[in-house]
């Protein structure tokens, strides 16, 4: 056993049972590279220090050194639709406001009065200038300075020095970004090979149906970590199980700034006993539990039609049933589409809190943003829905957000996931706790399972030491 173990470290060890590319190899259309294609790097097996999660010297350095000078996940286009339409952005410390100029462009500026340094806007909104509220010092949406009450007294204030900040802005797919400090790579350039994978499932084509956000007692490393791998769900997420290939998922990584999770549904995790359990069953307990509304599989409403024929596995029987539901609601052919763009968690991340998912479902879209003190955070959930070809892009809706002590099932429009990620919430204020209380100061990481985590981290301390970022 200790000569096998030995053959298997470095990231080597894999869960038994189906694997991902065997799934892949077994789907009812032909899978692109983007899905069978590996792209896994051992990065080592040392555990992380617990004041990482913990200490606000460490949250000052990121901060400084990594904020700054990476791509942030800012706002979606819908959300400022129209010429005028702003939306104010806070992380880290710093406030901005990305408007939509006349041209189409977005520009995004400091949200901060250069006269006594106000903020200018509190919330979202519409506006051609941008007026202080305390002296009335005033900015025109694209940040140059319209002047102020009394003139008289401010001649030494030329407008090149009262230009209001500008932050890089940079688009994709129907994402907006900012970076605070400009050079380093391009947005295309941190992104890869996200653009690229991302082809066939057109972000740009959806828009925002769903926005909740909380406030959670963790950092925000600590609950974003909560998302970049799939196998707590044997023990957090348990009902899950039956539809769920938790410790079957692929965990594949480029780079510095991009990972991935492909977590397979519509199969039984090998943590369970299978005698007994039909495809039908598996079918049955998704459809029960997996969070996504019922006409997502069949357009008579009923969450319990799906029949799996015999001979059929549930992925494939799940598969043409939203290959074909899918297809109604868009408006054009989804034939192309494999099972696993259509039923499974394809969930991305890019350095440093944003995680999109793929496929041709309605996507999740999560964010993470560190809160006043390391223990705290805001933690956002979007839900994106593809738009019936042809017809306009509408505005999104607005964020619902929900206070330290809402749990995530307040907000009804989430549906089945509130229960998923209260469950999650269960265990994230007592990780912080512990943080802060552990005897030896380290937390340690799978080699494989984990190693979305670990790519993390070694890219902050990239960042941190300067080897990204302010002196790259």
């Amino acid at each position: 056993m200790a000569d096998r173990d030995l053959q298997l470290s470095g990231g080597k060890a894999r869960s038994p049972g189906v694997s991902w590319q065997e799934l892949m190899a077994q789907d009812a259309r032909p899978a692109p590279a983007i899905l069978t294609e590996e792209s896994y790097q051992y990065r080592g097996s040392e555990p992380v220090p617990a004041e990482r999660y913990t200490s606000e010297e460490f949250a000052k350095l990121e901060r400084e050194r990594m904020w700054p000078y990476v791509w942030q996940f800012a706002a979606r286009e819908e959300d400022i639709s129209e010429a005028g339409d702003f939306v104010v952005f806070e992380n880290a410390g710093r406030s901005y406001l990305i408007s939509r100029q006349d041209d189409g462009s977005v520009k995004a500026h400091h949200n901060v009065c250069l006269h006594r340094g106000r903020k200018l806007r509190l919330e979202d909104g519409h506006a051609d200038k941008f007026v202080c509220p305390f002296h009335g010092f005033a900015w025109n949406k694209d940040g140059s300075y319209d002047g102020n009450p009394c003139p008289w007294d401010f001649q030494h204030l030329t407008e090149d020095k009262m230009q209001l900040p500008e932050a890089e802005v940079g688009r994709w797919g129907g994402y907006i970004f900012l970076r605070e400090e400009p050079g380093g790579p391009s947005l295309e350039e941190f992104l890869a090979p996200l653009p690229d994978h991302f082809k066939r499932w057109k972000h740009e084509e959806c828009t925002t149906v769903i926005w909740v956000a909380k406030e959670v007692p963790a950092n925000w490393k600590v609950t974003a970590e909560a998302f970049m791998e799939s196998w707590h769900t044997v023990i957090t997420h348990p009902q899950i199980l039956a539809f769920t290939g938790d410790s079957n998922s692929a965990y594949w990584t480029w780079g510095d700034h991009v990972n991935v999770n492909l977590v397979p549904f519509g199969v039984l995790s090998p943590h369970l006993d299978p005698v007994g359990k039909s495809e039908q069953w598996i079918v049955d307990e998704f459809i029960k539990y997996n969070g996504r509304s019922s006409d997502n599989y069949d357009p008579s409403g009923d969450p319990y039609a799906i029949q799996v024929p015999e001979g059929l596995s549930a992925r494939k029987a799940l598969g043409e049933i939203m290959r074909k539901s899918y297809a109604e609601q868009a408006g054009y052919s989804l034939d192309h589409a494999t099972d696993a763009e259509l039923i499974d968690a394809l969930v991305y991340n890019v350095f440093p809190n944003f995680a999109p998912w793929g496929g041709f479902m309605p996507n999740i879209v999560y964010r993470w943003r560190p809160g006043k003190t390391p223990d705290t955070c805001l933690m956002e959930v979007r839900i994106l829905a593809r738009i019936k070809l042809g017809d306009p892009i509408p505005r999104g809706v607005p964020m619902h957000f929900l206070g330290p002590d809402e749990p995530w099932t307040a907000a009804p429009e989430i549906g089945g996931l509130g229960a998923v990620f209260e469950q999650d919430m269960e265990n994230l204020p007592f990780v912080q706790q512990g943080l802060h209380c552990s005897k030896n100061g380290l937390v340690n990481f799978g080699d494989y399972q984990e190693i979305r985590i670990r790519q993390f981290h070694r890219t902050l301390e990239k960042y941190l030491s300067g080897e990204l970022g302010a002196k790259a």
